[in-house]
């Protein structure tokens, strides 16, 4: 209440990228003077057994994790184990490092709780991140991976084995982002055709660095037509992937409530206009592949309801982005507690024996 009533609307006065720097600084910050981070995390990292969840062999303290865009350079995963999330995914990092789009390049719609976003994979590079990604971390960490905008298409692979070679020693899992409509082209290696030479890429460079390679995972999109979305599931099966994500953001405009939406031009849009989409799609995977490749959902996911559906529905984890910045950093625990009730509820011992199951 005091978030959304005070905080929020504080930080809505700035502008949107000058309100995720400020509010990530002050994160960090807080998290650095001694005592807080730990008494932060007593309070609101869930400890319910209930809420552990195996994937991919990997263990996760809760299933509520943070997806990709907001630790851009992975500075500030370790504060932000903090708030309670089960995991912390960070990127999308590229080989190069690169500005992005020019600004203003993210725009807030209220009305429909979502944001628009034209960020372009603004980083400095997977291997400036390298040594952060190296310190301790008290949850698992993903580490998400995507194209520089200067390689071209015939080179993406390549690109893309660059900085698997760097980061995949340091990720609990490996995240391929060929879904975001903000580099040019990018989208268009959702394609099998494209997409499985630069898996075969990524995945030889991961055993090529480490003895034991992360966990491989691929994010899409939630514009992909039902046909291509089986074919992604049917390659992850036929490469033995661990995991896709879905879904990145849409282009598409549909339904909003704010005026004019194309005002604010090009880019993704995430927040709760996704939600039926994105579950649909993990739906779709779900009945794809079965429980021989994990699905972690993210897009539209607000409350806990919109998190059980997509686990009932085949996820194993989901993930938050919008509905953190509208939820507020009490987003991951509530949520969290959310699920153990909801299980209970409906007579599951854990979170995890309801996957799949209204499929």
């Amino acid at each position: 209440m005091i978030y959304r009533a005070l905080v929020r609307p504080l930080f809505f006065m700035l502008p949107p990228e000058a309100a995720h720097h400020a509010a990530f600084g002050a994160l960090r910050f807080s998290m650095a003077v001694p005592g807080i981070g730990a008494l932060t995390e007593s309070l609101l990292a869930p400890s319910e057994p209930a809420l552990e969840v195996d994937a991919f062999g990997v263990r996760f303290p809760t299933p509520v994790g943070l997806a990709a865009g907001f630790d851009k350079d992975a500075s500030g995963f370790g504060a932000l184990a903090r708030l309670g999330f089960g995991h912390v995914e960070v990127g999308t990092l590229t080989a190069h490092a690169q500005p992005g789009n020019d600004k203003p390049r993210m725009f807030r719609l209220p009305a429909d709780r979502a944001l628009i976003n034209r960020m372009g994979f603004n980083n400095r590079g997977s291997a400036d991140a390298v040594r952060r990604l190296a310190t301790p971390r008290r949850i698992p960490l993903g580490v998400n991976i995507g194209k520089s905008k200067v390689t071209p298409e015939a080179e993406a692979a390549e690109d893309y084995r660059t900085s698997a070679l760097r980061v995949a020693p340091h990720a609990d899992y490996l995240v391929v982002n060929v879904s975001s409509p903000n580099t040019p082209g990018l989208r268009d290696l959702q394609a099998v055709e494209k997409l499985r030479p630069i898996l075969a890429a990524v995945r030889e460079a991961s055993e090529e660095a480490c003895e034991t390679p992360p966990p491989l995972l691929v994010k899409i999109a939630p514009d992909l037509s039902d046909e291509d979305v089986d074919a992604v599931g049917a390659l992850a099966l036929d490469l033995q992937l661990a995991g896709v994500i879905a879904t990145n953001t849409t282009i598409s405009r549909a339904g909003l409530r704010t005026p004019d939406p194309e005002s604010f031009g090009p880019g993704g849009l995430s927040g709760a206009p996704l939600k039926a989409r994105a579950l649909e799609v993990i739906a779709r995977l779900r009945r794809a592949v079965g429980d021989r490749c994990a699905l972690i959902a993210a897009g539209g996911i607000e409350d806990a309801d919109d998190a059980w559906a997509r686990i009932t529905h085949g996820a194993s984890l989901v993930q938050i982005y919008t509905g953190f910045i509208y939820g507020g950093p009490l987003a991951p625990r509530r949520i969290a507690l959310g699920l153990a009730e909801r299980a209970r509820a409906e007579g599951f011992d854990r979170v995890s024996d309801a996957i799949g199951s209204a499929i």
